[in-house]
C-alpha cells in the first residue's frame, strides 16, 4: 500500500513508523526542515520539505499512485486543502485528516465534509476521543487502560499488579480453576519495558501490567481478582480548561450526573467562558500549581486529579501536589513519552498519551483483511486488533489450537452471533466471528493475513 502522510510531527512520524515497519511505501511531508532530516534518518520513507497543501509537492509525494493520504499536521486547513487537492487532481482513494477545531465538526455544518464539498473519509479529532478514554478510566478507577470492543459487548482493561494482588505469582492456567465464574483471557503483560505474549505456564508478578479481555458487565468483578477493588468517582478536578478539560465535563455531567465536577483554567477569559458553558461546574480562575487554589478545589475529598494542560511539566507537578494534599488518585496526559518512565514511580496512577489514542484510531482505519477495530498499546509494542473472519479465512473450521499461530500472537474471546465466548484451545472459529486479538507489533502483518480475502475466492 501506498500512503502519504502529511504532518512529521508525534503522530505523523508514529504512523509513519508503524506503516514502514509493515513494508508499505510511505512518503511524509513536513515544512519543517529539521522533522524531515530526522524521520529520514530514522525510518524507512521517504520524506519530502514543503506545504502538505501543494499540489506540486503531492505529485513529488507521488500522489497520483497512492491510495491512501493520512493528514495530520498542526494545521487543520492544511489537513483539509490537502485531502482537497489529493482528491481533486489525484484522486487518491481514501483521505483521513486530523481536525482540531470542533466548529468545523458541528452537526450544523454537517455538509461540509461531503463528496461535493470537502472529500474528507475520515475526521480524527483527538481531543474528543482522549476525553472519551478519560471518562472510562473514571467508569474503572482500578484500570490503567479500558478499550471496548465488539460494540460495547466486552473490554480489554489493563491493569498493575501490586503486592495485595491475589493472583501474584499464579500460572495463568490455574485462573479458570480458582475463579471458575471470572471468565477472561490473559493477552499480554508488560513487563520491566518489555511486552510478552504469556503462555498457560507463565506467571503474574508484582509490577506487571497485565492486559486481559473481559465481558462488560464483569469488569468490576475481574479488577477485584486482580487486586482493585477501587469505588467510583464523586468529585474530580479538572486542571486544563481547554477542549479535551470541556469534552470530559460534558461527558462527565451526561453520564454521571451525581458526580462533583471542579475545573482549574489559567486564562481568565477562557474561564469565564466555561462558566458559561459548564453551568453545573466549578470553574476556578487561577494556576494549578497554586496550593492554595488546590485547596479551594477541595483536593482532600478529590477522588481523581486529572491534569490535561498543554504544558506536560505543569501536569506533573500538580498531579503530584494533589496526591501530597490528598486527591486519591491522578490521571495525567504527557505528550512527551520519555517522561512516562520517570514519572510512573512517583505515586501518578495513569499517564494519558494523546498520540496513542490518535494513532490507534487511524491504524483502525487503515489495517487491511477484516479488521474492525485496533487500539495501539505499550507506545506501539503492541495491539489489540477486533477481526472478522470470512469463509476464505484460513481459520475456519479449525480450531485455535490446530490453527498454529505465532508465538506473538494471543486470542482472547470470539463474538459470535452477539454472544461471547472465551478463546481456548478447542475453540473452533466459525465464519464472521469477531475475534479479539492481542499482537506484538512485529505480528499484526500476520494477523491481517490471517482475516485477509484470499484472492482466489473472486
Amino acid at each position: 500500500m501506498r500512503v502519504i502522510v502529511c504532518g512529521a510531527g508525534r503522530v505523523g512520524y508514529n504512523i509513519a513508523k508503524r506503516l514502514s515497519q509493515q513494508r508499505n511505501d510511505v512518503t511524509v511531508i513536513d515544512r519543517s526542515v529539521k522533522l524531515v532530516r530526522s524521520i529520514s534518518e530514522s525510518l524507512d520513507v521517504q520524506a519530502l520539505v514543503g506545504f502538505a497543501s501543494d499540489p506540486d509537492i503531492l505529485d513529488q509525494a507521488g500522489a497520483d499512485d497512492a491510495d491512501m493520504l493520512i493528514a495530520v499536521t498542526q494545521s487543520d486547513e492544511v489537513n483539509m486543502i490537502a485531502c482537497q487537492v489529493a482528491h481533486s487532481l489525484f484522486d487518491v482513494p481514501t483521505k483521513i485528516a486530523r481536525i482540531r477545531n470542533q466548529s468545523y465538526l458541528r452537526k450544523a455544518w454537517s455538509d461540509l465534509f461531503s463528496r461535493d464539498n470537502l472529500p474528507i473519509d475520515v475526521i480524527i479529532s483527538p481531543e474528543v476521543e482522549v476525553a472519551h478514554a478519560i471518562h472510562r478510566q473514571l467508569q474503572f478507577p482500578g484500570a490503567v487502560d479500558i478499550i471496548p470492543f465488539g460494540d460495547g459487548l466486552v473490554h480489554v482493561v489493563g491493569v498493575r499488579l501490586e503486592e495485595n494482588c491475589p493472583v501474584v505469582d499464579t500460572p495463568l492456567r490455574q485462573l479458570e480453576e480458582l475463579f471458575p465464574d471470572l471468565n477472561i483471557t490473559v493477552m499480554g503483560i508488560r513487563r520491566d519495558n518489555r511486552s510478552i505474549v504469556p503462555s498457560a505456564d507463565d506467571m503474574m508478578l508484582i509490577g506487571d501490567r497485565v492486559y486481559f479481555v473481559v465481558e462488560s458487565d464483569r469488569i468490576e468483578r475481574a479488577l477485584a481478582v486482580f487486586g482493585h477493588e477501587e469505588k467510583g468517582v464523586n468529585r474530580v478536578v479538572i486542571a486544563g480548561g481547554g477542549n479535551i478539560g470541556r469534552f470530559l465535563a460534558e461527558d462527565l455531567g451526561r453520564h454521571n450526573p451525581g458526580v462533583k465536577v471542579t475545573v482549574i483554567e489559567q486564562d481568565q477569559a477562557r474561564a469565564e467562558k466555561l462558566a458559561e458553558q459548564l453551568p453545573d461546574v466549578i470553574v476556578l480562575n487561577g494556576n494549578a500549581l497554586d496550593t492554595d487554589l488546590l485547596q479551594e478545589a477541595n483536593i482532600p475529598d478529590t477522588d481523581s486529579f486529572i491534569a490535561i494542560s498543554n504544558d506536560d511539566e505543569v501536569n506533573i507537578l500538580s498531579s503530584l501536589l494533589a496526591k501530597k494534599h490528598g486527591a486519591k488518585r491522578a490521571i495525567t496526559l504527557l505528550n512527551n513519552s520519555t517522561y512516562s518512565a520517570l514519572i510512573a514511580p512517583l505515586g501518578i496512577d495513569v499517564i494519558i498519551d494523546p498520540r496513542e489514542t490518535t494513532v490507534s484510531t487511524i491504524l483502525g482505519e487503515i489495517r487491511r483483511g477484516r479488521i474492525r477495530g485496533v487500539y495501539s498499546l505499550q507506545e506501539g509494542r503492541a495491539e489489540v486488533l477486533e477481526a472478522e473472519a470470512l469463509e476464505t479465512s484460513p481459520l475456519v473450521g479449525k480450531s485455535i489450537s490446530k490453527a498454529k499461530l505465532p508465538d506473538a500472537i494471543r486470542f482472547g474471546v470470539i463474538i459470535r452471533d452477539g454472544k461471547v465466548i472465551m478463546a481456548r484451545s478447542g475453540t473452533v472459529i466459525q465464519p464472521k466471528d469477531k475475534v479479539i486479538v492481542y499482537a506484538l507489533a512485529d505480528a499484526v502483518a500476520e494477523v491481517e493475513q490471517l482475516f485477509a480475502v484470499r484472492l482466489d475466492f473472486f
